[in-house]
């Protein structure tokens, strides 16, 4: 399918896919493990044979120049979320197949499978307005809370403490990183690169707060 617009320079975007008819992409720790560190290896410009950098830490490998800059991800059980910003000419392009790719054939040779893991060509959603930028980074970190509440948005969260403190454990989001917990997952970010809607880990916290919050009222 044609997406109906070109990615563009300094603008925002939202990407997502997930497994082929819905399958499972993440089965354990160690394949979510995997493709966080391909979010920030297969970010570059250059070619990186990930063998030769099997358990180095982030700050160890030299990367080179990136092709995007990544605001904020978040892995589910059969899709992830990432919010991006195209810096380079097909930057964002580039990095996807490269990271869908690399991912993809460690995926099929672990577990002796053939055939497309994701399904197709990743979706892309334009970051229009200040408003549906500052709306994703709630999105994108309140994801896993449907792994323990799945109806929340719609039947009101049952606990919101809960839900908190399932997203404070879980470690496959950049949520931890907007808590400034420190980890060397938060070098995947360029936080830089987009607005400054949270000077501190307390206003996060707060916007995090109050999107629970708006559930809780509906």
């Amino acid at each position: 399918m044609e997406r109906k617009f070109n990615f563009s320079i300094d603008e925002f975007y939202h990407i997502y896919n997930r497994g082929n008819n819905k399958s499972v992409i993440f089965t354990n720790e160690e394949d979510r493990k995997r493709f966080v560190k391909l979010l920030y290896v297969c970010n570059s410009t250059k070619a990186v044979v990930y063998k030769t950098i099997q358990g180095m830490p982030l700050e160890k490998i030299n990367r080179g120049e990136t092709l995007v800059d990544i605001g904020a991800y978040c892995l589910m059980p059969n899709h992830f979320h990432l919010l991006l910003r195209e810096k380079n000419e097909n930057g964002i392009s580039k990095f996807m197949e490269k990271l869908s790719t690399s991912y993809s054939m460690y995926f099929n040779k672990k577990y002796n499978r053939t055939g497309k893991l994701l399904e197709g060509r990743f979706k892309a959603t334009h970051v229009s307005s200040d408003r549906y930028l500052k709306y994703l980074f709630s999105y994108i970190h309140l994801n896993p809370v449907k792994l323990v509440d799945s109806k929340w948005k719609e039947n009101k969260i049952t606990d919101r403490v809960k839900a908190k403190k399932y997203l404070t454990g879980y470690k496959f989001s950049s949520y931890l990183d907007y808590m400034k917990v420190k980890r060397e997952e938060e070098k995947i970010l360029n936080k830089n690169a987009f607005p400054k809607y949270f000077l501190n880990f307390n206003d996060f916290e707060q916007f995090i707060d109050e999107w629970l919050s708006f559930s809780d009222s509906n």
